[in-house]
């Protein structure tokens, strides 16, 4: 029994080695190149698929007459004639950047006041009880209602564009930070403030990067707001010295009952939004996944 006791503990610190390699490459992710074939079939091809679909819908609503006033329905290939000829005529990008710059400047001011706001909310049980349910309430409020108090209160001009957007946006990125705050682990707290991380260097070093799912999603729900209030502004307060961005477009194709410059806008403003969501926030988002171990493989 002794010498078999012997054997037995000998053995027992390459069983363990060999135990935790195992485990070690259970937990190791394995990253590969994916082969171009793989990427096309599973991130290229749905959406162009789908984007055909709906193209062959709409071209079969006109060529069949299901809907047979133009005023009412153009075709794609109407829409496009507009879309190419504001591009012959260098129009279509200087749409698109007042309404993109006006609409990023508007994000980044929000991010500057929502993110402190969040965090005072979250930390601050009195702000909490006094604000909490307005910012609530904000963030449900129709950004369009904010349209027409910032015209009185500061004209029609870029600042009213802005107030507009931050109204819109603020309230999102601030809950979506406290709602991040609050699901932070007790345990991370508690071992931060063991390792001295208290008051700001606790909020730095382990609230907000604890907080980061949550947050990221607040700033993309706040990009969200964003661009629909701006587009609301630009619609409802259009002015020749705002120059035209894609909502003034959009009012410029109902006035004149064009459907073609009505759609080209629609697209426009459509596309701008799926752009910005996947240059930006979804990177972002799949960082902070994988960074998390969340997320295993794109």
């Amino acid at each position: 029994m002794a010498s078999t006791d012997t054997t037995t503990s000998a053995k027992d610190p390459g069983d363990l080695a060999g135990l935790e390699a195992g485990l070690d490459a259970l937990e190791t992710v394995h990253r590969g190149r994916k082969p171009f074939r793989r990427t096309f079939t599973e991130k290229i091809l749905p959406p162009v698929v789908a984007v055909a679909l709906v193209l062959a819908v709409w071209q079969a609503l006109v060529s069949f007459r299901i809907v047979d006033d133009p005023t009412k329905l153009p075709s794609p290939g109407a829409v496009w004639d507009v879309v190419h000829q504001a591009w012959l005529q260098g129009e279509l990008l200087g749409y698109i950047w007042t309404s993109v710059s006006r609409g990023l400047l508007g994000f980044f001011f929000a991010l500057l006041i929502g993110t402190p706001l969040g965090l005072l909310v979250a930390r601050v049980r009195f702000v909490r009880a006094a604000i909490g349910p307005i910012l609530s309430g904000l963030q449900s409020l129709p950004s369009v209602a904010w349209v027409p108090p910032a015209v009185i209160w500061l004209g029609l001009n870029n600042q009213m564009m802005y107030a507009v957007i931050l109204l819109g946006a603020v309230p999102s990125i601030a809950n979506g930070l406290v709602s991040g705050v609050d699901q932070v682990p007790p345990l991370f707290l508690r071992a931060g403030r063991t390792l001295g991380a208290t008051g700001l260097k606790g909020t730095w070093h382990i609230v907000l990067p604890a907080a980061l799912p949550g947050y990221v999603a607040g700033l993309k729900q706040g990009w969200a707001f964003s661009w629909r209030s701006l587009m609301a502004a630009e619609i409802i307060a259009s002015f020749p010295d705002l120059g035209v961005g894609l909502g003034q477009l959009l009012e410029n194709g109902r006035n004149a009952s064009d459907m073609a410059m009505v759609f080209e806008a629609i697209l426009l403003i459509l596309t701008v939004g799926i752009a910005i969501d996947l240059l930006i926030f979804s990177p972002l988002e799949r960082w902070v996944l994988r960074s998390r171990g969340l997320l295993v493989k794109d």
